[in-house]
This record gives C-alpha cells, sequence and structure tokens, in this order.
C-alpha cells in the first residue's frame, strides 16, 4: 500500500509536474497518440448477437485528459471487438472541458481542427464519451487561473458552465443528427475527495438534462460499498481471475490500479514527458474501458 498521505500535497505536486497532465513545456499542446491520428478513425462492419436483432454499429469519439490519453487504444478494442464501432480518439493532456470549446484557441491546449464541434461535424458519431479529471491546478490558460483550491465555488460554477457550454456546441454540431454524450465519472482524488464527489455530481446533472448517459467508470475502481475512498489495490473481479494477467496479485486475490509514484493515473508504466498511450497492461485501464463500452452498448440499443 501507499505511505502514509501526510505526504500527499507534496507528491500532488510532484505528479502535476511530472505525471499528472504534463507536457514537454508549459502551456504547450501535447500531440495527442490516438488509434489512427487525431480527426481519422477506424471501422468494421456490425454483427448480429445470437438471439437478438444486430445492434448497428456505432460511431464513436472519445475525449479528454491523460486519463484518455492513457486508455484510448484499450477503449478503442473494446468498442471495435464488442459493437464494430467507428472509433475516433483525440485527448489531449494537461486539458479540461474549456479546451475543447471552439472559441478558446489562444488560450488552449486543443488545436482548432480537433476541437469537440469541429470534431463531432468531420466525423458525425453516434456517441461522444467525454473524460476529464476536472484540471483543478490552473494548468490550462482556458480556466483563467480558477483553481479548486483558490475558489470552490468559483471553480464549481466555471466547470458546470463549461460543461453546458460544451454539450451545447456538441448538439449544434451535429445537427440533425444530435450525438449523445457520455459522461464518464472519475475514481476517487485521496487529495481533495469531495471535489470528485462534486464534479462527477455536475457530470450526472448534465447527462440528465438534455437526455444523455453516464458511465460511472470510477466505481469500477472504488472499493465495494466506499465509493469515494481512493485505493491502490482492489480485490480481483471475476473477469480478472478468468484472464490471470489482470490480477497482478493472483495469491492475494488482489491487482494493481496505480503505481507507487502516481495515485492519478492508471497506467502501471511510468509516465512519460511525452504523453502517450498506456504501453502495458493495466487492469484500471481496462475495467474503465470495460465500463465505458457497455454504457456506449446499452445505448446503441437503444437508438
Amino acid at each position: 500500500m501507499r505511505k502514509p498521505w501526510i505526504v500527499g500535497v507534496l507528491l500532488a505536486g510532484v505528479l502535476l509536474g511530472a505525471c499528472g497532465d504534463p507536457v514537454d513545456r508549459p502551456g504547450a499542446p501535447a500531440t495527442p497518440s490516438v488509434a489512427g491520428a487525431p480527426g481519422t478513425s477506424t471501422q468494421q462492419r456490425a454483427a448480429a448477437s445470437p438471439g437478438r436483432a444486430p445492434v448497428r454499429a456505432p460511431g464513436v469519439l472519445y475525449l479528454g485528459d491523460s486519463l484518455a490519453m492513457e486508455s484510448q487504444n484499450v477503449l478503442g478494442v473494446q468498442l471495435r471487438t464488442e459493437l464494430h464501432a467507428t472509433y475516433t480518439s483525440a485527448p489531449y493532456s494537461g486539458t479540461t472541458l474549456c479546451d475543447y470549446l471552439e472559441g478558446t484557441a489562444v488560450r488552449s491546449l486543443v488545436p482548432p481542427a480537433d476541437k469537440a464541434a469541429a470534431l463531432v461535424r468531420a466525423h458525425h458519431p453516434d456517441f461522444v464519451v467525454l473524460q476529464f479529471w476536472g484540471n483543478a491546478w490552473g494548468f490550462t490558460p482556458c480556466m483563467d487561473g480558477i483553481t479548486y483550491n483558490g475558489s470552490r465555488s468559483g471553480y464549481l460554477q466555471r466547470y458546470a458552465a463549461d460543461a453546458k457550454r460544451l454539450a451545447d456546441q456538441i448538439a449544434a454540431a451535429g445537427g440533425s443528427h444530435r450525438p449523445r454524450i457520455v459522461w464518464v465519472l472519475q475514481g476517487p482524488d485521496p487529495i481533495t475527495p469531495d471535489r470528485i464527489r462534486r464534479v462527477n455530481s455536475l457530470y450526472a446533472q448534465r447527462a440528465a438534462a438534455a437526455g444523455d448517459l453516464v458511465a460511472d467508470a470510477g466505481r469500477t475502481v472504488s472499493p465495494a460499498g466506499t465509493r469515494y475512498t481512493w485505493a491502490q489495490y482492489l480485490p480481483c473481479t471475476a473477469y480478472e481471475r478468468a484472464h490471470p494477467a489482470d490480477c497482478t496479485r493472483p495469491s492475494r486475490n488482489r491487482t494493481a490500479l496505480h503505481r507507487d509514484d502516481d495515485y492519478l493515473h492508471f497506467c502501471l508504466a511510468p509516465t512519460t514527458s511525452t504523453p502517450k498511450p498506456c504501453p502495458v497492461r493495466s487492469p484500471g485501464i481496462l475495467r474503465i474501458a470495460r465500463e465505458i463500452a457497455r454504457v456506449v452498448r446499452e445505448g446503441a440499443r437503444s437508438r
């Protein structure tokens, strides 16, 4: 397990500078490494499931920060394998909702061509999956220096406004083919646990207001019965026990979600200075990707 959390605040500072949502230099946009390139997609034909009508293969656009950056390839495999989905991903480390808003190009880590609305117009997805930890430390310029520690009410008000504005831009870009947004709920934050609870609540409220979807991926990386308690290890699931590579400590029926030196990310390989998809099998990433894929699958059946 972790060292005592007396060093938590110091660790958080190290992570933000080295492996939280960093890029090579402050203010420089990370170059996304995606399944295909940003603005490209892969497609397969849909297949019928035995005993039930076939689900039309959906188009899925995946946007987000470093958590999406590390998860994008695994999610792509899940969506293509289960749904034969057309899949496009364009995450950028260090970002938050406002980075994907059109009209913020000058102060954004995301270039105009990869804004959410621009990608919706280009690819006409059925679903837009948004996975954001909720940048709370003022790393991205588009937050105008607003941080959770500096002003909790100001941060939450701004975050709620950005969520609505981003959803509105996505809807407008879709026109008569409005994509459904999948708001991904985040896992526990050991430094400011109440922040994640509030951010997740904003996501759920936004989904309910617009008839969109919620993927509670954070629940899959939380202890049973204590949704907002952080844990480095959790009991192996039935799936992980059936796939030994995903149960990292089988003799103890425990699997690792985080490295010892990174409480935020789920990739079990060291974070590099150049953001990229996770290169090693990581149970936390697979748990998150499987839950997102499940919600997309259920949403596709109801379309």
